[in-house]
């Protein structure tokens, strides 16, 4: 059994942000690709869809708008993406640390899943108007109308229209999105670390292949939660103000009567094709020795 040593909020506060820049750097074509799927309008009768799928989407961004197109929007979470991971891995460990009594107290499961629901509401100020921000701009070449000149001017442009409200446009959504998916995270990685370090060893000593495919696994199963919500999430921050008066519940009403339940799944496989390789590149960063995310000795 191993034991932990005393958590160090500030030492997860720079690892995450380290870790979350890498995580931008390796996924954010995908999720450009991921947005503009789950925004793109149905097709009117005689139409086909704009995008057929994850690689239609690909081919048509590259050839349209060259690879440039694919990194639409990144300024803005590269922005916010070093406080935003910071918060959310000093959350962590702030909820580990008020579950226990010492510092040598193992915590069970369900009390991971409580701390990585913190440090989901900790990340939500800083998320909710960089998604917002982050997606307006990734949609915007692909429907033919370049409203934005770059991050600064939509935050300008929002905030002239509906003042801060319009900057925080689907806080509510970001929340649903990111606490529960946050829950799962950081759970399922501590467990796969558990079932992947050998008896008698230390976290410590995992192998990287084992860290990647733990840091993997657990983007993929914080994602199988977040998809629903992170639908409505980008199609409410993208869409044209007044659309939706009651919120999440008229954009979830509107998916479902016009494209079926399946429609809260859109981008489904451009998410999993990220998840894996981005969060498996940032959480070997962050479990350096050079960070010491969080520290298990017999």
């Amino acid at each position: 059994m191993s034991k932990q040593q005393p958590i160090s909020p500030m030492k997860n506060f720079f690892a995450g942000g380290f870790g979350g820049v890498c995580l931008v750097f390796a996924g954010h074509p995908l999720d450009t690709i991921k947005v503009r799927l789950q925004t793109q309008p149905k097709p009117k009768p005689g139409e086909r869809l704009l995008y057929a799928g994850t690689i239609d989407c690909f081919k048509k961004t590259l050839a349209k708008e060259g690879v440039k197109g694919l990194y639409r929007g990144m300024a803005a979470p590269i922005i916010g993406v070093t406080p935003m991971f910071a918060v959310c891995f000093f959350g962590f460990g702030l909820g580990k640390k008020l579950q226990q009594r010492t510092p040598d107290d193992i915590l069970t499961y369900p009390q991971l899943f409580a701390a990585g629901m913190l440090s989901g509401v900790f990340t939500t100020a800083i998320m909710a108007p960089g998604e917002r921000i982050k997606c307006l701009l990734q949609i915007q070449a692909s429907s033919g109308e370049v409203k934005y000149a770059g991050p600064m001017d939509c935050v300008k442009q929002l905030y002239r229209q509906s003042g801060i409200r319009g900057i925080y446009k689907g806080t509510a959504l970001t929340l649903m999105r990111d606490v529960p998916a946050s829950g799962m995270y950081f759970t399922s990685y501590e467990w796969l670390k558990n079932v992947l370090t050998p008896a008698g060893k230390s976290h410590n000593e995992l192998s990287i292949p084992s860290v990647l495919f733990a840091g993997g696994m657990a983007g993929i199963f914080n994602w199988a939660v977040a998809i629903p919500a992170d639908v409505l999430k980008s199609r409410f921050q993208t869409a044209p103000e007044g659309k939706y008066p009651n919120g999440f519940r008229d954009v979830l009403r509107e998916l479902v009567r016009e494209e079926g339940v399946g429609s809260l799944y859109k981008g489904f496989n451009a998410v999993m094709l990220r998840a894996f390789p981005a969060n498996a590149v940032m959480m070997r960063v962050t479990e350096t020795k050079l960070f010491n995310y969080i520290h298990y000795v017999e």
